[in-house]
């Protein structure tokens, strides 16, 4: 591949949407996310994400919207307002089926098994959970214990993310979290004697003090725990956007050519281990649902990442928390204070959001389908559409031998996967207006 390294450093959105969130605007408000509610069909399926903004403290490679929570209070008035959220829903949707549900964060569990009960009992209440498929939740392995994978099983849950990133002292040393194999391994152990055996594993490359052997070491460890699934997500330095970030040692940082090769080295080892890469990040056993679904053209990007979710809206609970209906996206107030204020007084916490235009739809099937696809025909998915700007800057990547072009089909290299976004990036008609802020492409 030619002159691919600069390709490496050019910033992108990561396209877990289409708008991008950084173009949410306030012209989305709540009165208009209530309009969109009202407006679902009464058989619309829905998926369900719950925000937990809270962790014990902060590591410092964290991009998420979070904070460290040094009492108990305030984690109880969030968990208050989380049922006042549920409360709204109830009466704008009434009982709804739900396909899946997922708890991010943050540290969900953090809200202690109690809450964790109390809130699960009145989801149930308040929407039909008789046919969910996934009810999925974000652990931190060092707050896990047995007791804890036994309440997760009694209120449903079927589904574990681990966040892991890496088993090297020095690199957790460097990134502020301590967490040795064998508490990752108690973790798995103590989830699979509780019934929840669908289990995924996070790992990150480009981390501070990160080498191409830390990256297989860890990649390898990881697939011994025989996990489902696996991510393997590049390290976003943004510290203009995450300030805690800044007190990473830039210098520390791997470069272009580094952070590929780690990224390669992972894959290949967690290939060799069995996995099936899928997407542009993510690994999982052959006959796991998302590798089904990679295979039959049905892999769905949200913002939880790659999923089977074909739900017919999303919708978030929480600060910072985004949803999806068919008019459009949505995001609640991302500070604590502003979302609390809203709900405690009985009203949508809605501050911004887009309205989808149709080529905002035609734009995003484009890229969802390269994202989980790793091609696209434009003659089928856009028949007649002008695109010759976009296939022309396809070209120059076709060159670099990123992709291969045939007529308006575009597919992805093998070569050429880490750079994925790269190829999304060339049909986002918002992003030259926005580059500078996104994180590098691999």
């Amino acid at each position: 591949m030619k002159d691919i390294l600069p390709l490496a450093e050019r910033s992108v959105p990561r396209y877990t949407s289409y708008p991008t969130a950084p173009h949410f605007t306030s012209a989305v408000d709540a009165n208009i996310y209530a309009d969109w509610l009202a407006k679902l069909p009464p058989d619309a399926r829905l998926s369900l994400y719950l925000h937990v903004p809270y962790c014990t403290h902060i590591c410092l490679y964290c991009g998420c919207n979070t904070k460290a929570a040094r009492q108990r209070d305030p984690i109880d008035r969030y968990a208050c307002r989380l049922l006042d959220e549920i409360w709204l829903l109830e009466h704008a949707l009434g009982r709804r089926p739900v396909t899946h549900l997922h708890w991010g964060g943050g540290t969900p569990s953090i809200l202690g098994e109690a809450w964790l009960v109390g809130i699960a009992e009145r989801l149930a209440e308040a929407f039909d959970l008789a046919a969910i498929d996934e009810h999925a939740i974000e652990l931190d392995p060092r707050r896990m214990s047995k007791q804890l994978a036994r309440t997760l099983a009694v209120i449903g849950v079927n589904r574990v993310s681990l966040g892991v990133q890496d088993f090297s002292p020095h690199v957790q040393q460097a990134i502020g979290r301590i967490q040795p194999f064998g508490q990752v391994e108690h973790a798995v152990d103590w989830l699979r004697e509780a019934g929840i055996d669908r289990i995924n594993i996070d790992l990150m490359y480009g981390l501070p003090h990160q080498t191409v052997a830390d990256a297989a070491r860890s990649a390898e460890l990881a697939a011994s725990l025989a996990p489902q699934r696996l991510a393997l997500f590049g390290y976003a330095h943004v510290p203009w956007l995450k300030t805690h970030q800044r007190l990473i040692d830039e210098a520390s940082l791997p470069g272009a050519s580094e952070r590929l090769a780690q990224a390669r080295v992972a894959e290949d080892v967690l290939c060799a281990n069995g996995y099936v890469a899928i997407g542009l990040d993510h690994f999982a056993r052959p006959g796991d649902s998302l590798a089904e679904a990679a295979r039959a053209g049905t892999l769905r990007r949200n913002f939880q990442g790659y999923t089977t979710d074909a739900s017919d809206a999303l919708i978030g609970l929480g600060a910072s928390a985004i949803g999806r209906l068919p008019q459009g996206f949505v995001q609640n107030a991302p500070d604590i204070a502003g979302y609390s204020r809203a709900v405690e007084a009985r009203r949508f916490a809605t501050v911004k959001g887009i309205a989808l235009s149709a080529d905002d739809r035609l734009r995003g099937a484009i890229i969802e389908r390269l994202m989980c696809d790793l091609a696209v025909d434009l003659d089928r998915i856009a028949p007649g559409e002008d695109f010759s700007a976009e296939l022309e800057s396809v070209n120059d990547l076709a060159a670099k031998g990123v992709v291969e072009v045939a007529g308006r089909r575009i597919a992805i290299t093998d070569a050429g996967r880490p750079f994925l976004r790269l190829v999304a990036a060339a049909f986002d008609a918002y992003l030259p207006a926005n580059r500078a802020r996104h994180s590098i492409a691999v």
